[in-house]
Parts: structure tokens; sequence; C-alpha cells
């Protein structure tokens, strides 16, 4: 991203030569019970259509709860995460991790969000604005959604109310870091298993940073990708044979062309578990020869990256130029 014109035009050359090994395809996943629509509903959650501002039933609604997808009772949003952004419709600032998955719009413009769980339209996500220090806003059609209080998420009660509708899956959280997090990205969106990808930054000690802040000031963040996934279709130890086999654990401070310590190899676990798993695969790659300069660390807080950034090369069609799959297990 950062390197002289020459040296990326001969990187890329080189790289297109390597054949990438191919993914499997996802297993087909049962389709879920789906809430019966009216009309109106329909034209919003199924056609993508947008009510009118000021005229929804959660745009000024404050209650203590959990937001889920009216078409599938999946639970997207928390009432914490809600905020008032005076635009007319209900805003958030986070969703729930794995819930909601995004798409550039028809228009090219704007990044359409869906219910990950039934692909439901919800609105559009906008970042930039500073509204919150999040810097994120969802803002979501009150049609879309209805309002279930007391906490129901991934990890606790059934979300649905509607006769029908299906509880969520349990959901399990990995935060990797090897490089340029648009590779690291395309890799992990294609494997099995997988239910959401945001790239971002971690690590470092700056609340709330920016993109030119990581690159250009000694901010400690490494870019980032965290990954939630659906354990009873993939393991964490299989997605970070996966991140191993995407990137060149052997380099310090960089991968390719990108230097700086932002391009580091970490993995940040989120459990004891995690943490052995990890130290389980570099001592076998130790054992093969490989000088694996990784650092494990425990996951702080993941700040999500601005919204051109993610899912990169999906919006732009591109091919990752740095991150060419390598088998070493």
């Amino acid at each position: 991203m950062k390197t002289m014109a020459i040296t990326l035009a001969v990187l890329t050359w080189s790289c297109s030569l390597i054949a990438e090994e191919p993914v499997k395809p996802r297993e087909s996943e049962p389709s879920p019970k789906l809430n019966s629509l009216t009309s109106e509903e329909k034209r919003v959650i199924i056609d993508k259509g947008t009510e009118r501002p000021f005229t929804g039933e959660y745009w000024n609604h404050k209650a203590k709860g959990t937001y889920v997808c009216r078409q599938c009772g999946a639970p997207l949003y928390r009432s914490d995460e809600k905020f008032d952004s005076h635009c007319g419709w209900p805003s958030f600032d986070a969703e729930i991790p794995g819930a909601v998955k995004r798409e550039v719009d028809a228009d090219g413009r704007r990044t359409e969000i869906m219910c990950a769980k039934c692909g439901g339209h919800l609105g559009h996500v906008f970042v930039g604005e500073n509204l919150t220090p999040k810097n994120v806003r969802h803002c979501v059609n009150s049609i879309s959604i209805k309002f279930v209080p007391g906490e129901v998420g991934p990890a606790s009660a059934p979300a649905a109310t509607d006769a029908g509708a299906t509880p969520a899956a349990k959901t399990e959280r990995a935060i990797f870091a090897g490089g340029c997090f648009w590779g690291v990205e395309h890799h992990f969106k294609k494997a099995p298993g997988v239910l959401s990808t945001a790239v971002g930054y971690i690590g470092g000690a700056k609340e709330t940073p920016t993109y030119r802040e990581v690159c250009h000031k000694d901010t400690g963040h490494a870019e980032a990708v965290e990954v939630v996934f659906d354990p009873a279709k993939t393991s964490f130890e299989t997605l970070a044979k996966l991140f191993f086999e995407i990137h060149d654990p052997t380099e310090v401070d960089r991968q390719g062309p990108d230097v700086g310590d932002q391009y580091r190899s970490e993995i940040f676990y989120t459990s004891d578990e995690q943490k052995a798993v990890a130290e389980k695969l570099i001592k076998i790659l130790k054992d093969k020869g490989l000088k694996v300069a990784t650092k494990l660390a425990p996951a702080p807080k993941f700040w999500k990256a601005e919204d051109y950034h993610q899912d990169y090369y999906t919006k732009t069609g591109k091919q990752p130029y740095c991150h060419i799959y390598t088998k070493r297990f």
C-alpha cells in the first residue's frame, strides 16, 4: 500500500505466477424458518426499500433489550449500542458480532447491511460522521427489526419471538494480524464456517485510531481481522492453520512490500484454549525448521477500520498481491 510503484508492479507480476490453492466451497446450510411478512415489510426487507424517516416504531425507542431480525428472529443489535443520530431512523454504532453482513449497495456508493442469517435488508452503514466515539452509524429501518426486552444474544437465550423462527447459533471470535488486513480478510471470508469478518486495529494504546494514524504515527496498533465463526462447522485450530498458511510467519514487522510494526504477525487470543492451540501450531512449525516470529497476546479492544477498508477485494474485484496460500501443515 505504501511502496514505490515499480516495486509493487514487479511484486504483483511475480505473485500472479503463483497458483493459489483452491478453497473448498461452504457446505450448504438449511434455510432458516422465516416469519410471514406484510406487504410493507416485504417492500423493505425483501425488495430493499426504505421507510419514511421519523415514522418507524423504534426511531425514538429507548427501552433496554435486544433488537432482532423481523424476518428470522436472529439477534442483531443491543440497546446499549443505540443512539440518537437525529436522522429519523434507529441508529446503532455496533452490531452483535457476526449478526450483520455488508455489501456494496446497488448504487455503488453506499454499503448495505443485511441480517447475516436470512439476508433480510436492514438499511445502510456509514463511517466517519463522528457521531459517537466508534464513528460508525448503522441506519436501520424499524420495520426490519423487532424489540425483545432483556438480553438476547448468540450465546444466551433463543432470539425468536414469533412462531417458527429459529434461535441464533452459538458463535466464537478470533483475531489475526498478518500484514495488510485486506489480504488476510480475503482468505478468511472464503473459509467454511466463517460467519463474518471485519478489518481493524488492535494491540496499541491509541483509542479510536484512524488508518492514517496507524500508518504514520507510533500507535502500537496492528492491522488485524476479526473473524466470527460457527464452532459447529469449523474450529479455531482450523482457522489458525489457515492464518499461518496465508502469510509468512517468519517475517518481523513486515509482510511482503508492507513494512512497519502495524504489519506484524500476531494472534490476539480470546481464551486460554485459543492460546494453547496457537502455541501448539507454532511449535509444529518451529519443529519443521521455520523461525516463527508470530506473537501471541490476549485480545484487547478491537477498533473497526474505516468502511472503505471493509471487504476491500470484494468491493474492488481485485486479488491480494502479498497473501498467497502456502501449505504448511
